[in-house]
Parts: C-alpha cells; sequence; structure tokens
C-alpha cells in the first residue's frame, strides 16, 4: 500500500466535506467548536470516510474488472485483501479517536458517541457490500452522511436537538438525490426521472425565513443555490462525472448554509473555503 494507491482509494479530495459535516453538526447540536474537538472528530469521520472507500474498491473488485480495470485493485497494483484490512483497520481506528476525545476532552458519555460511531460504520460497510443493483442504496449512502452528524453530536452534545435533526433531514435528502445521480455516473444520457433531484434543492428553502439577514447569508444561500441548479445542468447535458464531484463538493455549501443560520460567520466561510479546496483537490485526486 503506496501513498499514492491510498490517496487514489480513499478519494481523499473529498474529505473537506468530511470536516465540514462534522463542524456543522457540533453547532447544530449546541455544542461548542473547541479545536481539539473540531481536530479529533474530523480525523474519526475522515477514517470512517477513507476506510468506507477502501472497502467499496473491495466489494467492487469483480464489477471494476468489467467496467474500470485502470483502478488499483483490478489492475493489479495492491492486492484486494491488503486494501481490506486497511479499510476495517480505519474504521477500527476512527472508533478509536472517537473514544481518546470522549475520555481526554469529553462532557458526554462516551459510550453514546461511540455507539453512533459503531453504529455508522455498520452503515458503511452494508452500503459497501450491497449497493450494487439495490433500491435501497441511495438511503443507506445518506445514512452513512448522517451518520457523521449523529456521531459528532452525541460526542458534545446529550441528545440530538432539532436543529441536528433538521440538518440531518436536509443532509439525507441532498445525498439522496447526489447518489441518484451517480447511478448514471458510466450511462451518458440514461438519466430518466427528475423528482429524486428535489432533495439537492430542499436547504434553499429550508433557508428562506431567514433571507432578510445579513448580505452575506444570503450571498451563500445564492452561491449554493447556482452550484446546485450548474450541477444540473451538468447532468441535464449527459456531463454526469462533473455533475457528480460537483454535488460532492456542494456538502460543504450546505454545511455552510446550516452554520450561518445559526450565527457561526468564520465557520461558516471555513466550510465555503472547503468547498473550494474540494474542487482544487479533485484536480489532483479523482473525487469519485
Amino acid at each position: 500500500m503506496t501513498l499514492e494507491l491510498a490517496l487514489r482509494l480513499g478519494r481523499v479530495s473529498n474529505l473537506p466535506t468530511v470536516w465540514t459535516n462534522v463542524a456543522a453538526a457540533i453547532v447544530l447540536a449546541g455544542g461548542v467548536p473547541h479545536a481539539h474537538t473540531l481536530g479529533l472528530l474530523a480525523l474519526a469521520a475522515s477514517l470512517f470516510y477513507v476506510g468506507g472507500m477502501f472497502l467499496n474498491d473491495v466489494y467492487d473488485a469483480e464489477i471494476d474488472q468489467r467496467e474500470r480495470p485502470e483502478r488499483p485493485i483490478p489492475s493489479g497494483a495492491v492486492d484486494r485483501a491488503v486494501v481490506e484490512r486497511w479499510g476495517y483497520g480505519l474504521l477500527a481506528s476512527g472508533i478509536v479517536v472517537i473514544g481518546v476525545h470522549g475520555l481526554a476532552f469529553g462532557t458526554m458519555p462516551v459510550w453514546r458517541a461511540l455507539l453512533a460511531g459503531v453504529a455508522t460504520c455498520t452503515v458503511i460497510v452494508v452500503y459497501d457490500r450491497w449497493h450494487k443493483g439495490n433500491p435501497a442504496a441511495p438511503v443507506i449512502m445518506g445514512l452513512c452522511r448522517v451518520g457523521v452528524y449523529v456521531t459528532a453530536a452525541l460526542a458534545v452534545a446529550p441528545g440530538l436537538s432539532p436543529s441536528l435533526l433538521a440538518g440531518a433531514a436536509l443532509l439525507l435528502g441532498y445525498v439522496l438525490g447526489l447518489t441518484y445521480v451517480a447511478r448514471f455516473e458510466n450511462e451518458v444520457g440514461k438519466v430518466r426521472r427528475w423528482w429524486p433531484l428535489v432533495g439537492l434543492l430542499a436547504p434553499m428553502l429550508y433557508m428562506v425565513p431567514v433571507l432578510r439577514g445579513a448580505f452575506i447569508l444570503r450571498a451563500i444561500v445564492g452561491g449554493f443555490g447556482m452550484w446546485v441548479f450548474r450541477s444540473i445542468d451538468l447532468l441535464r447535458r449527459g456531463v454526469t462525472r462533473d455533475a457528480v464531484v460537483s454535488l460532492i463538493a456542494g456538502i460543504s455549501l450546505l454545511d455552510a448554509l446550516l452554520l450561518i443560520r445559526h450565527g457561526q460567520l468564520l465557520l461558516a466561510l471555513g466550510a465555503v473555503g472547503a468547498f473550494g479546496l474540494t474542487l482544487a483537490l479533485q484536480r489532483k485526486v479523482a473525487g469519485t
């Protein structure tokens, strides 16, 4: 396992979207986004993400042999069993990091976040193993991201606040639309049903009650809307892969909306920066 292979297998260009998920969850749960809390929980979520991506290649190896033989496993660049060990090891390491945070800095019972972390890892593995041809796959993928929200929230708060649940619902709807689009990544022009994309637009409706707020709030909402419509236009024109990576980067803009709505200007601007960083990294490491 070389560093170059690990970067490709882990789709690490998308990690900034995981970091903003953690920041949004902490704020929505009513927690304090201390640097050590943000850092450790973002590290745990990153380990979940990369481990999940490793296992995605492990369980897609036969399909990749036919459709994407250039991928690391079918090309023979790395052994499938090695990638599998790394994948499960990374998931386990994420659980350990959550425990370290809870014991060293947490004010909540650590078992809650640990249980949520284990549940998130379970959903990740379920998705990786059985997503092909599974009509429930978009929901399962959405629950992987929701699991990051819930795990981070329970690490800093005694329960799941209404704001956290609302944000998780918006994230789930967005990822449902994104995952539906991703199903057609290698089938140009095959998208026929557009109603599953409604979840991509729901965050803008959620922001309507506060649109009379500060200019920066309206600017972030407008930027999110334009980016989603741009991605949908790419999909309409058959440039599906570009639409997918664009929507993945847009997850950070969704987090920015939630952060600015809850008065976290600096974190919201940081999420916008994470959006730009994701786009930059996707030029170096493929995001899908």
